[in-house]
């Protein structure tokens, strides 16, 4: 099982990656495309875009498919995309592989978690979503960097060609380790059917929330950095960010499987402490550092407990319930850039935290109130 679930886990680091990889090497990118560097970052939001616009429909379409088979498909839009995107020097052809690429990001977010608590025993099943979403910030604190030092020393394709190869590795692993799933005997569910089943809504109303309140001040914890004087720590700070998550996890994956309810709340006050402390004290360097910490170790475990409780939830509709969280986490993600771009403008760095706060408000509010189902008192 450990080695179906760690090609799960790259699996999800290779999803992560993908997305975020332009931002990274944009200058190069934006010069080998011969467009200027906000162009070129919108290949970050037409992937996203795929995601979000396909996501529903696809696991909706292809519920009765073999689970591998399914898989295999998604990895392998991927080492297209990234390879299309590696040879591109036309601007449209690029776009159009980015989508691709986040169409494959929808089938594969879809798919990971339902496929890790099949492989786990139902006492074990949210410390292997736990492990398998540990590949987000894998790919974050240490795929990003890498990717970014790659493309400065090589070049953005080289990049992008090595992000080709990790996925056809990829896929040989998922064919040779991870043993086939079946799909749902009875083919597809009506999405608003899953919609009536009880827990769901509150899982994907917390959902859509507290991504975007997340999304908002961390889209633009550079600008916030420069305000509170620390623009020239902005990558430390990133890596305090991304070792909290790690160990974030790890307390989740431990401890989910008896405390998923318990476990939410802890990590919603845990980031509302955090966005008190970068409001009141953005003057503070080690009050910064310390709100980081905190904003990351109650943010890492997030996507494993929303994902674990959608698949609680959902029941036979599972899968339908992890493309819904797919296409609102992609939705809110998308709607945090533009929020955050806005306030940025109109209020100045200084209400990211604030504004991250007074959303975290409602989602407390949901997880509390959902005790029956969705985030129930006995998880």
């Amino acid at each position: 099982m450990r080695s179906s679930l760690l090609a799960l886990t790259t699996a999800a680091f290779v999803t992560v990656l993908t997305e975020a990889l332009p931002a990274g090497v944009l200058p190069g990118m934006s010069a080998g495309l011969g467009v200027g560097e906000s162009a070129a970052g919108q290949a970050v939001t037409i992937y996203a875009l795929g995601t979000a616009l396909t996501a529903i429909p696809l696991s909706a379409a292809t519920a009765a498919w073999p689970r591998k088979r399914l898989l295999l498909a998604g990895v392998g839009g991927f080492a297209v995309a990234n390879t299309v995107t590696a040879l591109s020097a036309d601007y449209p052809l690029t776009m159009v592989a980015r989508f691709v690429a986040g169409v494959a990001a929808g089938v594969v977010w879809a798919l990971l978690a339902g496929y890790a608590r099949r492989l786990a025993p139902p006492e074990n099943q949210g410390r292997a979503i736990a492990i398998v979403m540990a590949g987000i910030p894998l790919a974050l604190s240490l795929g990003i960097p890498a990717g970014t030092f790659l493309g400065g020393l090589l070049g953005w394709r080289s990049a992008f060609g090595v992000m080709s190869a990790i996925a056809v590795v990829l896929l040989a692993w998922i064919a040779a380790a991870v043993p086939d799933q079946p799909g749902q005997a009875g083919g597809r569910v009506p999405v608003l059917r899953t919609l009536t089943v009880p827990g769901v809504a509150p899982v994907l109303a917390v959902t859509l929330v507290f991504v975007l309140a997340h999304t908002v001040l961390y889209t633009y914890v550079a600008a916030f950095l420069g305000h509170a004087g620390m623009g020239d720590a902005v990558d430390v700070v990133l890596l305090v960010f991304g070792v909290a998550s790690m160990a974030g996890i790890w307390v989740v994956g431990a401890r989910i499987d008896r405390a998923l309810r318990v476990l939410t709340v802890l990590s919603t006050i845990l980031v509302a402490v955090a966005a008190t402390l970068l409001a009141v004290f953005a003057g503070s360097p080690a009050l910064v550092y310390a709100a980081v910490a905190l904003w990351g170790l109650g943010w890492g475990g997030v996507p494993t407990l929303l994902q674990t409780a959608a698949g609680n939830a959902g029941g036979e509709a599972a899968d339908n319930a992890q493309a819904m969280l797919v296409t609102l986490w992609n939705a809110a993600m998308a709607a945090g850039g533009v929020l955050g771009g806005v306030l940025l403008d109109a209020a100045g760095p200084a209400s990211f935290p604030w504004t991250l706060l007074v959303l975290l408000l409602p989602v407390l509010a949901v997880v509390l109130g959902a005790r029956r189902s969705g985030f129930p008192k006995t998880s």
